[in-house]
């Protein structure tokens, strides 16, 4: 028996894995296929049965796991990038909570004929949206800066204002025995109670977490797990105190600890982040496999209506409310009303109040989850192949990718950026060197902190505008994760490294081909440490257009051995590496090369008397 649970255990990681790895192949959200998994291996095969394998214990996990998902989406918001949309995301929070929970009500107690509470119920949930969700789409679509931080803050903050309007709609539920001025009277006091101790905990712990960090008092090894093990305690201490409140509390906490000076927060997120994924992932196949098909089947196509209600009523009517007297475009509004695929959070709120309605007597309490099951699908599957197409034809996309994202913040790279930059292309440096970091922002350029290949750097490093990597970083094991890891994002010929020398030969034979290729752009001599040492005796990065009275064959004659070939920038805005490609530049082309200064004369006429 105790074999047996524990290859269950172990299967769940598996297929987790797999699903994750073919979403990534397939570049599709990997909610779908850790769905059809848990209902294939549930429901639909009877291997797995989540209530037999974990007991009463199955629901304080999926709460825990939430609570973990929901804080590493916090830590991500910034209240720097609410100065422009701050009203948006307000009015949506609010005015966008009430339509949608009001049309989803009415929607599904007509059309599915759930009963009054359990479509109230239902209402409620549906409110939410999802970070697990929305940061793949947003990453794959690339729409505009504005749009982008709107669904960012919107998919992070109403996870919990959904999960805490669904507490009280269940608190109402189960109050109904009592005269309905009571029963109001308690759900007033269940929201007051909630929202009072989930800033006042959140906020407080935060900051005291945060002035632990800051101050060392903790250990480098134990900041990631004492900060995970300070978090699950004050979410379970918070929902002792006030039932469901600990999903308010630990994101304010997050947010806190976000915007508070000092805090080395991209180091926990480094940490939460493989624990996110499969949190996320287990989450939804456990979830899935304790799904009734006979109740989804039982719901018809009117379960279909609903959705549709959902995503061409709720939705659109909710943005254009919450926008008015804001200066969003059309476009930007029209998409801001298509986007809104649900997640974790609503998939785990619909299993736990599901089960607690069905205990307390509520028949049809049991289409809750199918029903939630089906917004999620449909809702991921429609959105995430018409929302790329969408934002081209409203132009919310962000412009061509011809930018850059450089794997190095160093003085080579920064050098390199202030030229291109000065051109008009985009540049966005990274490097976990906080004194190179600290450099490019003196120089006023536009960096990342962190690992360039981590989650975090996936959810937070805006690529925007770009299309192109160039390793250019001395730590040459980065380069090649870096390298690997964008050549599955950009393609072969828009991930750029530069030369290893003599490595190169003798490591050609244990490298994929097109690894082999991203080093074959630049000139044989253009390694990194040959650039470092010219830069640092005085060498510079220059542009220079060529017309019809300075050619390409002047420019080469007049700098001669001088100079070493990087880039041009073409007419048409287009950079191309120089060195062994088969570009030719011509009139209009803008070189970019680093040029070594000319011999001092009175130095060499001393150096050959000597």
């Amino acid at each position: 028996m105790v074999e047996l649970q524990l290859i269950l255990l172990a299967s769940i990681g598996v297929i987790s894995l797999i699903c994750q790895w073919i979403a990534w192949r397939l570049r599709l959200p990997a909610i779908l296929f850790l769905l059809l998994a848990g209902i294939l291996i549930g429901p639909g095969l009877g291997i797995l049965e989540p209530d037999a394998l974990f007991g009463e214990m199955l629901f304080p996990i999926v709460s825990l796991a939430v609570a973990v998902i929901l804080f590493e989406g916090s830590l991500t918001l910034k209240f720097q990038e609410l100065r422009e949309h701050g009203k948006m995301v307000r009015n949506l929070l609010m005015s966008g909570v009430v339509v949608t929970w009001s049309i989803g009500t009415i929607a599904s107690r007509y059309l599915v004929d759930l009963s009054w509470p359990v479509a109230t119920l239902f209402g409620a949930i549906v409110v939410v949206s999802g970070p697990t969700v929305i940061m793949p789409l947003l990453r794959s679509v690339r729409p505009n800066a504005r749009i982008t931080n709107i669904l960012k803050w919107e998919g992070i903050v109403v996870d919990p204002i959904g999960a805490l309007l669904a507490v009280l709609v269940f608190e109402f539920i189960v109050s109904s025995g009592m005269s309905k001025s009571l029963a109001f009277e308690h759900v007033l006091q269940t929201f007051g109670s909630t929202l009072v101790l989930g800033v006042v905990l959140g906020c407080s712990s935060g900051y005291y977490l945060g002035r632990a960090l800051r101050s060392h008092w903790l250990p480098q090894f134990l900041q990631n797990a004492g900060t995970l093990t300070f978090m699950l305690g004050i979410f379970a201490f918070s929902n002792f105190l006030v039932h469901e409140s600990g999903l308010l509390t630990v994101t304010i906490m997050g947010i806190w600890l976000a915007n508070m000076k000092g805090v080395p927060v991209e180091d926990i997120l480094e940490f939460k982040e493989s624990l996110s994924v499969l949190l996320i992932s287990a989450l939804f196949i456990l979830l899935a496999a304790r799904m009734d098909l006979s109740m989804a089947t039982a719901l018809g196509w009117n379960a279909l209506w609903v959705i549709l209600i959902l995503m061409l009523v709720a939705r659109p009517l909710s943005v254009w409310l919450a926008a008015v007297k804001t200066d969003l475009s059309w476009q930007e509004k029209t998409f801001l009303g298509w986007v809104a695929p649900r997640g974790i959070v609503a998939a785990a709120v619909s299993a736990l109040f599901a089960f607690k309605l069905e205990q307390a007597g509520h028949a049809d309490a049991g289409a809750l989850v199918p029903m939630v099951f089906l917004v999620i699908v449909v809702t991921v599957i429609i959105q995430s192949i018409t929302s790329s197409p969408l934002a081209g034809l409203l132009k919310v996309k962000e412009p061509d990718d011809n930018g850059f994202l450089f794997i190095g913040a160093n003085a080579v790279a920064r050098n390199l950026a202030k030229a291109m930059i000065g051109k008009g292309v985009t540049v966005i440096l990274t490097d976990t060197s906080w004194e190179n970091v600290r450099a490019a922002r003196m120089d006023n350029l536009p960096v990342y902190y962190g690992n360039p290949v981590s989650e975090h750097a996936e959810n937070n490093l805006d690529l925007t505008g770009v299309g192109h990597m160039l390793a250019i970083s001395p730590y040459k094991q980065l380069n090649t994760l870096s390298t690997y890891h964008y050549l599955d994002l950009m393609g072969v010929g828009s991930v750029l490294g530069l030369p290893e020398g003599d490595q190169d030969v003798r490591a050609s034979h244990q490298s994929s081909e097109k690894y082999v290729r991203t080093r074959n752009q630049f000139d044989e001599g253009a390694t990194f440490a040959k650039l470092a040492s010219l830069v640092s005796k005085g060498a510079t990065i220059r542009t220079t257009q060529l017309s019809e009275e300075f050619t390409y064959e002047d420019y080469l004659q007049l700098h001669g051995n001088r100079l070493t070939l990087l880039f041009a920038i073409r007419p048409d805005k287009q950079v191309v590496p120089l060195g062994r490609t088969d570009a030719k530049p011509s009139v209009g082309w803008e070189m970019i090369s680093l040029i070594q200064p000319e011999p001092n004369p009175e130095g060499l006429a001393q150096s050959s008397s000597s």
